[in-house]
């Protein structure tokens, strides 16, 4: 009797499990799908993807091309041959947390907007800074901290940054996401010997 007892409550037990987790997936995926996307282009993705997940309301960033107009994109493609296409992150974000006017603030801060040739130690055209926007919100949100950031003139050299209408993003390989938190090391070592903070220092201050 006591075994189709113990046998009876580990039955509901089970039972009850699945709907349990189903429960909470289901807010995941509710939260998830109130997410928003936004592409920049910084120079080396490695870098910009750190940058923006150290932001507060930003679910993660992942690093990818785009900007061009090959249907493929791959890192051979773009990084060693000339391409039309960025290293550039799609940046998911909560828009309850951070907007994409604070986005767009935050992404002038990560670049130097004065360079016409690349990104600190990387040059050519696939390191090149751009914002990208998908909707007409999008690009007036940028062109007004645009003007806002000439008029202000925090440096001497005239902003180069493009204003470009969004293009499909093509993901980059596997080993390039999270490139900082697999290989810290390395990460580390390539930003501080691209003068990456020194620079943003000199341009924004501490």
């Amino acid at each position: 009797m006591h075994k189709l007892i113990i046998l009876f409550i580990l039955t509901v037990l089970a039972s009850a499990i699945p709907g349990k987790v189903f429960s909470r997936d289901s807010s995941e995926n509710k939260a998830e799908s109130s997410f928003k996307t936004a592409v920049f282009a910084g120079g080396c993705f490695w870098c910009v993807e750190s940058d923006f997940e150290k932001l507060e309301g930003v679910a993660k960033a992942v690093s990818g091309y785009t900007g061009g107009t090959a249907a493929t994109a791959t890192y051979k493609q773009v990084g060693h041959v000339e391409s039309e296409h960025y290293e550039a992150v799609e940046v998911s974000y909560d828009p309850a947390i951070v907007s994409y006017a604070e986005l767009v603030e935050y992404f002038w801060r990560q670049i130097d907007p004065t360079d016409p040739k690349g990104q600190f130690c990387d040059k050519g055209s696939s390191y090149r800074s751009a914002l990208f926007y998908a909707t007409d919100e999008e690009k007036a949100i940028i062109q007004n901290s645009l003007a806002a950031l000439e008029e202000a003139k925090p440096f001497d050299g005239p902003i180069v940054t493009a204003v470009l209408p969004a293009k499909p993003f093509y993901i980059a390989e596997k080993y390039h996401q999270d490139y900082y938190k697999k290989n810290p090391f390395r990460y580390k070592y390539y930003r501080n010997g691209c003068r990456r903070d020194k620079r943003l220092a000199e341009l924004w201050g501490q």
